[in-house]
């Protein structure tokens, strides 16, 4: 009788320890689960930030150009104003 009790026993410990096993492995599963969508989140996070930079940049690149060339043609302006302003000035002197 006491080594029913001991077989009863000993395969009782394995029966708890294998249950014991089986609910750790699903928690591990769902926290493994949960971690990879929190990333998966973080990184589509992410993807939209630079997206949206992109996004910035193509509009500060296309305000650059509208500037460089309201800059070019004040430039120009200027210059003619200056050839102006030395032909009056020649005109004076004479």
């Amino acid at each position: 009788m006491t080594i029913e009790i001991g077989v009863l026993i000993a395969v009782g410990g394995l029966l708890l320890t294998y249950l014991g096993y089986q609910l750790n492995r699903t928690k591990e599963v769902k926290t493994d689960s949960q971690q990879d969508a929190q990333i998966k989140a973080q990184l589509d996070y992410i993807g939209k930030g630079v997206d949206d930079i992109r996004i910035d940049l193509r509009a500060n690149e296309r305000q650059m150009i509208a500037h460089g060339e309201r800059i070019t043609r004040l430039e120009e302006s200027a210059k003619q104003a200056h050839k102006r302003l030395d032909a009056f000035a020649k005109k004076e002197e004479n």
